[in-house]
């Protein structure tokens, strides 16, 4: 009789299959994104600053800076956008496999990415030669952002990476939820090379249409558990 059959237990006791071998669980994926999302968009206000030596006109010098508050506004709300739908992908969660794990890497890379071309808008914004440039690189870093979010719930969902507990309807819900708006985006990215200004407004307003479904969904899951 061999070891393992006086121990009681088989050779498929002891080795676990790939699909078990390649599970991982959640906490450390959410707590390495709150952590990258929390620098993101702290790095956000800090590129806001007036030029040195204003100190005689700081109103003004202050007034100037409009750009870098309308990039820093449409940035944060893009960012809270990616942040709600991470947050509602990760609840959904029952476990992760190591393509979900690189594909929220490489979403964290284009979040973390953000804060430069929103500082490189401002800047460019009153140079007519450099504000289109600028504002298509924006709009294109914002575009990849959301893109690589419905990406990462798209695998989860195919993946079988779900709870059990997860009704179908909660699942569709977050789908339409989760719809980056890619139109919105590439229209707003052709606009901004004849109208960069007109572009970033309208990049404001593709990421408040993002931000706020996702507010009411969980408001309505919360309830929902209340009850």
């Amino acid at each position: 009789m061999s070891d393992q059959t006086a121990a009681g237990t088989s050779p498929d006791d002891e080795t676990p299959s790939t699909a078990d071998a390649q599970q991982y669980g959640t906490t450390r994926l959410e707590a390495f994104s709150d952590g990258v999302f929390a620098i993101a968009i702290t790095l956000l206000v800090l590129e806001i600053s007036v030029p040195a030596g204003s100190e005689d006109h700081l109103l003004q010098a202050v007034l100037d800076q409009w750009p870098s508050y309308l990039g820093y506004l449409v940035s944060f709300a893009t960012i809270g956008a990616i942040w709600l739908g991470h947050n509602a992908i990760t609840h959904y969660l029952d476990h992760t496999d190591v393509w979900l794990l690189r594909l929220n890497l490489l979403l964290l890379f284009a979040v973390a990415f953000l804060p430069f071309p929103t500082r490189l808008m401002a800047e460019s914004m009153a140079v007519t030669s450099a504000e289109r440039v600028a504002a298509t690189l924006y709009g294109v870093t914002l575009l990849v952002c959301v893109l690589l979010l419905s990406a990462l719930w798209l695998h989860a969902r195919r993946a079988d990476l779900l709870s059990t507990s997860a009704r179908s309807l909660e699942i569709a819900t977050l789908t339409r939820r989760l719809t980056p708006g890619v139109a919105g985006y590439v229209v707003m990215i052709l606009v901004g090379l004849l109208a960069p200004l007109a572009a970033v407004v309208g990049y404001l307003l593709v990421s408040l249409f993002l931000l706020l479904p996702l507010r009411r969904e969980g408001r309505r899951r919360r309830t929902g558990r209340r009850g």
